[in-house]
């Protein structure tokens, strides 16, 4: 089990032993650009890792009191700010806007200073907001617990071939990914977070893997995965709640797993348009 367990953190921290490339060298494939598109709402999706104590079970090192850090995390909305959001989204429950957005006030007091609150939110969607003029941001997060440790849980009766080769070599199929995270900077991390084969990858080890354990005549193994995709669905129904109009421009910030996601939802969906992460990550 705590191999299946690491396989989950590995979202934010991880390392192979294959050869690796570097960020640079990994091939980046666009997603369209909606700035040509006047009939969709552009959405940038923005996959980071949880820069602080969450309740979270995907965190990783990070001191977000540490003043470098907290410098790094407002150049990083800086970039952003060039997208010039008027919707900015993060991973918060939707019934506690009200907390989020009295600490953003509190925050709007003197944004001159870094906030850590929540990680990322503070470090990162407090000053985008402010830097873009929003009065308030929206927390869209949907909680929805699962077991994503049920293939070792059981006596996997499908293939448990499979399983056992994927948690010993996750990155057999995508080598390139299979960086240090702790020898990147904070954009590198980002950058390769934002990956589309890493985004395709954290959809497989938080979901789609789980379909190939199962005892005989049940699908334990499914139904984790299923609830999964359900908070992933809650969140993008979150999101259809606030009113837009086709000249909101959304960013979205939330960790890797429901980026990628949403990615899903979005390359879809009749009404909203992604655009491409990096083209505001240089």
């Amino acid at each position: 089990m705590k191999n299946i367990l690491f396989i989950i953190i590995i979202i934010v921290s991880f390392s192979c032993a294959e050869e690796k490339k570097s960020i640079e060298e990994i091939e980046i494939i666009p997603q369209a650009n909606s700035d040509t598109i006047s009939n969709k709402i552009p959405v940038l999706n923005f996959a980071t890792f949880h820069m602080g104590k969450t309740s979270d079970a995907n965190s990783t090192e990070f001191d977000e009191n540490d003043r470098k850090n907290q410098q790094d995390a407002k150049r990083i909305a800086e970039m952003i700010s060039k997208f010039k959001p008027t919707i900015v989204c993060v991973e918060y429950p939707t019934e506690k806007d009200s907390i989020l957005n009295l600490e953003y006030n509190e925050f709007l007091k003197n944004s001159s200073q870094p906030v850590s609150w929540y990680g990322e939110i503070g470090l990162v969607a407090f000053p985008l907001a402010s830097m873009s003029g929003l009065d308030k941001i929206y927390g869209i997060d949907h909680k929805m617990g699962y077991n994503y440790r049920i293939a070792g849980e059981i006596e996997n009766q499908i293939d448990s071939v499979t399983v056992n080769n994927y948690y010993e070599n996750p990155f057999e199929e995508y080598p390139e990914l299979g960086s240090d995270m702790d020898t990147l900077n904070l954009l590198e991390k980002l950058k390769l977070m934002n990956h589309p084969k890493f985004l395709d990858f954290l959809i497989v080890v938080n979901a789609d893997i789980l379909a190939y354990a199962g005892t005989e005549d049940n699908f334990e193994g499914a139904d984790e995965a299923a609830k999964y995709y359900q908070r992933n669905l809650r969140i993008y129904s979150n999101l259809n709640r606030i009113p837009m109009t086709p000249d909101d421009r959304v960013f979205i910030l939330s960790g890797g797993s429901h980026t990628a996601f949403l990615r899903e939802f979005f390359e879809r969906s009749p009404k909203y348009e992604m655009v491409d992460t990096f083209q505001y990550l240089d």
